[in-house]
């Protein structure tokens, strides 16, 4: 998969055990969004290592290294996160992680360490002509890490260009990438709807307006906004993910939460899911005599890669492992990422990175993933050849 004469992968492949020791010792230490201390601390004393300016606490925990060479007006951003998830790892491993109910069960500890990589390689070769910024982003997972470093002054302070992330993805094998111009992952959007009814005694339910009942014919209707409202062509996603009422056998409670979540390409989609929720919720309530309360944001934007950064993506992959080994045209996923954020500021591109198929391929958020230390040396050397590439 990779090109023989590739010099920048062969010289960090020798770099692979280096780079395996920092990424386990990430995992046994996972912090959570905006809990980053240990994790940031490293990648600072890292940087200054390496001669690299720091600058630290935008989005409260995330970190920006700063690479100029020579005179080149250029610039360019690239972002990987650091956040580990509130879930508790499942694995046996020497490296397993140390924190109970905390696991970097997403890679994050993998991007950490390939934009390290590339860094420390940037640093010692500067092979190339403008400035380079290393984005380390605290609190992907859900808590607006993205928005945070944005707000905090990171594309005021540092004129990008272009920004450009990375993620690992299990079912795609290792040396190879995928990537799609235009919308790549879905938007967001949450919401709680509280039911309210009245209580009473479970042998009298004629004397009550049961909110579990109520509740309970709305999770049912909604599964028909998408398979019934939405465009068949026009993928979209609702999912009813938590429900609570009632503590007792023989008590009817007053109301009962429910809570999900819809994911979608196009906004006009989301506002469509948005107004049809609405408007399912308060009608079956008003039918039974309840009452409902919805409260609907969105979390996430589209992550939209845009037409030449993609471009640029897909050949610095393609410099890295061959034009064989990258799909361009990938269907895009329901999955989310804050990473949407920086690319409504600026141009950029996302891109997959194969994490194997098999042991320890199992998806991103399951309890026994693992991020695949096979995949660093091509990560870090796609960061290397986009940096060479468009910094000439």
């Amino acid at each position: 998969m990779m090109k023989n004469h590739d010099q920048v992968y062969s010289r960090i492949k020798q770099n692979q055990a280096k780079l395996q020791q920092w990424r386990r010792s990430i995992h046994q230490h996972p912090e959570l969004g905006f809990e980053e201390h240990r994790t940031s601390a490293f990648v600072i004393s890292r940087l200054k290592e390496w001669g690299i300016e720091v600058i630290e606490g935008l989005g409260k925990t995330g970190v920006v290294g700063k690479l100029q060479v020579g005179e080149g007006k250029s610039a360019i951003g690239l972002r990987a996160d650091m956040d580990a998830l509130p879930m508790q790892e499942l694995n046996h491993f020497e490296h397993r992680s140390q924190v109970d109910g905390v696991f970097h069960g997403c890679g994050h500890d993998g991007h950490t360490v390939m934009l390290l990589g590339a860094a420390e390689y940037l640093a010692d070769t500067k092979a190339f002509n403008g400035t380079v910024y290393f984005i380390f982003q605290p609190a992907e997972e859900g808590l607006g890490g993205a928005p945070a470093m944005i707000d905090d002054g990171l594309f005021d302070q540092f004129q990008m260009d272009g920004v450009y992330g990375m993620h690992n993805w299990p079912g795609l094998d290792v040396g190879k990438f995928a990537i799609t111009e235009g919308p790549m992952m879905a938007a967001t959007a949450t919401f709680t709807i509280t039911v309210k009814g009245v209580g009473g005694h479970a042998a009298l339910p004629h004397l009550c307006i049961g909110p579990i009942v109520v509740a309970s014919e709305i999770v049912q209707a909604l599964q028909t906004i998408v398979s019934r409202n939405v465009d068949p062509q026009h993928s979209a996603v609702l999912s009813v993910t938590k429900i609570h009422g009632g503590k007792a056998y023989n008590v009817i409670p007053n109301e009962v939460t429910l809570a999900g979540g819809a994911r979608f390409f196009k906004q006009e989609v989301g506002a469509l899911i948005k107004k049809r929720l609405v408007e399912v919720v308060k009608g079956i309530a008003l039918s039974h005599g309840a009452t409902a309360e919805i409260d609907m944001e969105e979390v996430f934007p589209v992550l939209v890669n845009t037409p030449e950064e993609t471009i640029f993506a897909i050949d610095a992959a393609s410099q890295v492992v061959g034009k064989s080994h990258v799909n361009d045209s990938v269907e895009p996923i329901t999955g989310s990422e804050d990473f949407a954020f920086m690319l409504e500021n600026k141009p950029g591109a996302y891109i997959f990175i194969g994490n194997g198929v098999g042991e320890g391929g199992c998806m991103v958020h399951h309890p026994e993933y693992d991020f695949n230390d096979d995949t660093t040396a091509y990560g870090t050397s796609y960061w290397v050849k986009l940096t060479e590439s468009l910094l000439k």
